[in-house]
C-alpha cells in the first residue's frame, strides 16, 4: 500500500527507522490539503479541529481498525471490515451518504427526471459517485444489505406507500434519534419504467391538475430513462370505463397505445365486442377469432372466409384436441413464448438483469438460453463456486456485461447477444476460475493475469531498451513501428511455442494412457495367474495324512504343527532362566519337562471338552474329534507359551543385572533438578520407582532376548522349529 501510495503523488511518506533500522513508524503528507494551507476560500483549507473532526468521521466510517503504540485500540469503522471487489466504491459512498445526511439520518435526494427502474435513491448514490445509475443501484444494494442505509417509503392512510425517502441510520443514532416508526423498508423487485409508481396512480376520483409544479433540474444522470420517478411525475389522465380490456405489460415493439392489450398484438376491439355472446367454451374459443368484420362481407362482396379466421379454427381445434399449437403454412411444432422469467429459483434469479431480453424471446430461443444458464450454473459449481451462490454470480456477469454494452435498449439482437456475450465465461488469462480479470471462487482480482500483464509489460520495456541500444537514432513513430514488429515476432514466436508445448503434452498424455492400459493389462494378467496358481495349490493334497483337496496342508495337521512349535518355544522360555545355557543336557531336560507339563494340560482341556459334548456323535464321526483335539491342543499351547514368557521375565527381573539397573534409574530419578528440593517426598519417591520399574523390565527383556538367541544356537532342532 505504501508504494502505491508513493506513485500516487497524491500524498507523500516518509519512514521513521527504528532501533534496529527497520520501519517503525509512517509520516504521511496529504499533499493538496498541505497546498490548502492559508489558501483563503480553499475547500480543504480546514482549521485542526476540523481536520480532527473529519478524521475521527473519516474513522468512524471506514476505518479497519488498529492498535496504537500506547494500548489504545481503534475499532472498526461502519463499512471497515468490507473488503474485495467495489469496496473502495462502497466506502466512499456510504462516506458522501454521511455528509449529506441530515440529524435525522434523512439523505436529501436529486431532483428532476430519473429512471423509475433505478429509483430516485440510486440516482442520488450516481450522482454523488458520478457513475451510472445502474451502477449506483448496485452500490446501493450493497450498502442496503449491510444495513447501512435504508430506502423507506412512508405509509399513507389507506395504507399505500408514498414518497421514498433515503435514510442512513448511523448519522440518526449519532444525534440520539431513531428512523420513524411510520416509514417501511420497500425492497421489492423493481418497477417497469413505463407505468408510475402505485403509490400515485390514478384513482376514480383523482382530476387533473394543472397548476402542479415541475420540480424537473437539468442536472445530467448516465444511462437515464425518459420517465420521471413515480413521486414526482406529472399529473395522471382520466379515469377509464371499467368495462374495457384489461392492460397488461406492454412489449415495447411498436409503441402504439393499442400494443399490449390482447396476447396477437393487434388493435384493440370496440368496446362493445363479444357482448352478445354465450359464455361457454364454444363462444370463448369463437371470441378469439379474427379481427376481420363478422358481420358481413364489405361493399356487398360474396361472403368469404378469411384465412386469418381458418388459422385461427385450426389453433383452436388443435387446443381442444390437447395437443400443442402448430403452425398452418409450415410442418414445424410452434414452441409457446414466455412472457415471464423460468419457474426455477436458480434460474430467475440469474436472468433478472435481463429480462427485459428474455421477453423479446422466442419460445424456441428461452429454451435454449435456459439450457445455457443451467451449464453456465453447472461449470461454476465445477470451478468451486457454491451452488447457492453460483446464480447471483452469474447475474453480476450478466449486469457487467449490459454495462459494457450500454444497456439493454442498445441490444438489438438478444439471443445471439446472452449465448455469444452475456452468458460465457471470458478468460483473461491461463486459470480455469478468470472471468474478465476476476476470479469466480473469491471473486477478487485475478492474480494470474497482472502477472501476464507484468510480464508483457517488461517484455515491452525490454524490447524497447534493445531498440534504443541498437538503433540510438529513431524517431518517435519509426521507434514504435520497430517496437510493435517485434513484439509481433515474439508474440508469434510465443505462439510456435505454446503450440509445440500443447503437441508434447499431447503426446505425453498418450504415452501415459499407454503406460496406464499397459500397466491395467499387467494386472490383470497377474491376478489371472495367481487365481490359476491358487487354484492348482487348493487342488493339492495334504503333506502329512494325504487328504485330497487340502491346499498342501488341512486345518488338523496345520494345527499339529503348530502345536509341536509352541511347544518348543515354551521349552527355550523356560530354558531361559531355570537352566544352564552352557550345558544342552540341561537345556533337553527343561524342555522335555515343559512338553510334558503342557500336554498334561492339553489332556485335561480335552476331558472338560468331553464333559461338555456329546461323545456318541464324536465316537460317529472321528474326523470331526481328531479335528476337535487338534484345536483344543492349539488353544492349550497358545496359553502355555505366554504363561511361560511372563514367568521368565519376571524371573529375569530378580537378577542381579536387572536389579542394578533399577536401582540406578531410581537415583537418577531422584536426582531431578526439580525433586532437589525435596528428594524424599511423595512425588519424587513415585517417579523413582516408576523409573525402576521400567528399567528392570528392559533389562528383563534384554536378557530374555539374547538367552533365546544363545539357546538356538546350542540347539539348532529347536531353533529350527521355532522359526518353522
Amino acid at each position: 500500500m505504501v508504494p502505491v501510495l508513493r506513485h500516487s503523488g497524491v500524498v507523500s511518506v516518509e519512514t521513521a527507522e527504528g532501533e534496529y533500522g527497520q520501519d517503525d513508524g509512517l509520516k504521511c503528507r496529504v499533499l493538496p490539503m498541505w497546498a490548502a494551507q492559508d489558501v483563503a476560500g480553499h475547500p480543504l483549507n480546514l482549521a485542526k479541529k476540523e481536520y480532527a473532526t473529519l478524521l475521527r468521521l473519516l474513522e468512524a466510517v471506514m476505518a479497519p481498525g488498529w492498535m496504537h503504540r500506547d494500548g489504545s485500540v481503534t475499532p472498526a469503522g461502519l463499512i471497515g471490515t468490507r473488503t474485495g471487489r467495489g469496496a473502495a466504491t462502497d466506502r466512499l459512498a456510504l462516506l458522501l451518504l454521511v455528509l449529506e445526511a441530515r440529524e435525522s439520518g434523512r439523505v436529501r435526494q436529486c431532483g428532476g427526471t430519473v429512471d423509475t427502474k433505478r429509483g430516485r435513491a440510486a440516482a442520488t448514490v450516481a450522482r454523488l459517485l458520478g457513475c451510472t445509475a445502474s451502477a449506483g443501484e448496485r452500490v446501493l444494494e450493497r450498502l442496503e444489505d449491510r444495513e447501512l442505509v435504508l430506502r423507506v417509503r412512508l405509509k399513507t392512510g389507506s395504507g399505500m406507500p408514498n414518497r421514498s425517502r433515503l435514510m442512513v441510520p448511523a448519522v440518526a443514532s449519532a444525534h440520539g434519534r431513531t428512523v420513524a416508526d411510520d416509514v417501511q423498508e420497500d425492497r421489492a423487485e423493481a418497477l417497469e419504467p413505463e407505468f408510475s409508481d402505485p403509490d400515485v396512480s390514478a384513482g376514480p376520483c383523482e382530476t387533473q391538475d394543472l397548476a402542479t409544479k415541475s420540480q424537473v433540474n437539468r442536472l445530467p444522470v448516465t444511462d437515464e430513462a425518459a420517465v420521471a420517478e413515480p413521486d414526482v411525475t406529472a399529473a395522471l389522465h382520466t379515469d377509464h370505463p371499467h368495462l374495457v380490456t384489461p392492460v397488461v405489460p406492454p412489449q415495447l415493439d411498436c409503441g402504439f397505445s393499442g400494443e399490449g392489450r390482447g396476447a396477437e398484438g393487434r388493435r384493440p376491439e370496440r368496446a362493445c365486442a363479444g357482448e352478445d355472446q354465450a359464455a361457454d367454451s364454444e363462444s370463448a374459443l369463437a371470441g378469439t377469432g379474427s379481427p376481420v368484420a363478422e358481420g358481413g362481407p364489405l361493399r356487398g362482396e360474396q361472403p368469404k372466409e378469411s384465412p386469418v379466421d381458418e388459422r385461427v379454427e385450426q389453433r383452436a381445434a388443435g387446443a381442444r384436441a390437447g395437443g400443442r399449437p402448430k403452425a398452418v403454412g409450415g410442418g414445424k411444432a410452434q414452441q409457446q413464448r414466455r412472457v415471464g422469467l423460468p419457474a426455477d429459483l436458480r434460474l430467475r434469479v440469474a436472468l433478472e438483469p435481463v429480462a427485459w431480453l428474455w421477453e423479446r424471446l422466442s419460445g424456441w430461443q428461452q429454451d435454449q438460453v435456459e439450457a445455457a444458464v443451467k451449464t453456465e450454473l453447472a461449470q461454476l459449481a465445477g470451478l468451486g463456486v457454491a451452488p447457492e451462490g453460483a446464480p447471483r454470480l452469474l447475474a453480476d456477469r450478466l449486469t457487467d456485461r449490459l454495462e459494457e454494452t450500454g444497456g439493454e435498449a442498445l441490444v438489438d439482437k438478444p439471443f445471439p447477444w446472452l449465448i455469444r456475450r452475456g452468458l460465457p465465461q471470458r478468460q483473461a488469462c491461463s486459470h480455469r476460475k478468470c472471468d474478465g480479470g476476476v476470479r469466480l471462487d473469491t471473486g477478487e482480482d485475478c492474480e494470474n493475469c497482472g502477472n501476464m500483464i507484468h510480464l508483457r509489460r517488461a517484455r515491452r520495456a525490454r524490447i524497447g531498451a534493445d531498440i534504443d541500444r541498437e538503433l540510438p537514432g529513431l524517431s518517435d513513430g519509426e521507434r514504435r513501428r520497430v517496437l510493435e514488429e517485434r513484439l509481433r515476432e515474439q508474440a508469434a514466436i510465443e505462439a510456435e511455442d505454446l503450440v509445440w508445448r500443447r503437441e508434447q503434452a499431447r503426446v505425453q498424455q498418450a504415452r501415459r494412457d499407454a503406460a496406464r492400459a499397459a500397466a491395467a493389462q499387467r494386472a490383470e494378467a497377474d491376478r489371472a495367474a495367481a487365481a490359476a496358481t491358487d487354484a492348482v495349490r487348493q487342488a493339492l493334497p495334504c503333506e502329512d495324512c494325504g487328504q485330497p483337496q487340502a491346499a498342501g496342508l488341512c486345518e488338523r495337521c496345520d494345527h499339529r504343527r503348530q502345536t509341536e512349535t509352541l511347544i518348543g518355544e515354551a521349552g527355550l522360555y523356560a530354558a531361559a532362566w531355570s537352566a544352564d545355557l552352557t550345558d544342552p543336557d540341561s537345556v533337553a531336560a527343561v524342555a522335555d519337562q515343559a512338553r510334558t507339563a503342557i500336554g498334561d494340560s492339553v489332556a485335561a482341556a480335552w476331558q472338560e471338552f468331553l464333559q461338555i459334548t456329546d461323545v456318541a456323535a464324536l465316537e460317529a464321526n472321528l474326523e470331526a474329534a481328531q479335528d476337535a483335539y487338534a484345536f483344543a491342543a492349539l488353544q492349550t499351547a497358545q496359553q502355555a507359551v505366554q504363561e511361560y514368557q511372563d514367568t521368565a521375565l519376571a524371573m529375569l527381573g530378580q537378577t542381579e543385572e536387572a536389579e542394578a539397573e533399577a536401582r540406578r534409574a531410581y537415583k537418577t530419578e531422584q536426582g531431578r533438578h526439580w525433586f532437589k528440593h525435596n528428594p524424599n517426598g511423595a512425588d519424587a519417591i513415585a517417579a523413582a520407582t516408576r523409573a525402576a520399574d521400567t528399567a528392570r523390565e528392559r533389562v528383563a527383556e534384554y536378557l530374555l532376548a539374547t538367552r533365546l538367541e544363545q539357546l538356538r544356537e546350542l540347539a539348532p532342532r529347536t531353533a529350527s522349529a521355532v522359526v518353522a
